[in-house]
């Protein structure tokens, strides 16, 4: 399956990107709120636009997205027990 989004050239001048970084950038987004929402793994998220699983997380918090979404009970909990 493919998504096709229109984008016309004054987004890409306003924002000083390159159509093929534009692209990759949001790829990122997309598979980052994904991950966020819970629908994907990181794994997954990471395969889905092409990257390898540690670079996708490596880039989450440049999206403003944690790595790690849990309350802090449950956090103290697995880290008392690794």
């Amino acid at each position: 399956m493919q998504i096709i989004v229109d984008v016309p050239n004054y987004y890409l001048d306003a924002l000083h990107r390159a159509p093929e970084d534009f692209a990759q950038e949001a790829k990122l987004a997309m598979a980052a709120k994904l991950f966020e929402m819970k629908r994907l793994s990181s794994g997954m998220a990471a395969s889905l636009i092409g990257l390898d699983r540690v670079t996708f997380l490596a880039q989450l918090h440049r999206l403003g997205v944690p790595v790690i979404d849990l309350p802090e009970d449950e956090l103290v909990n697995d880290v008392d027990h690794a």
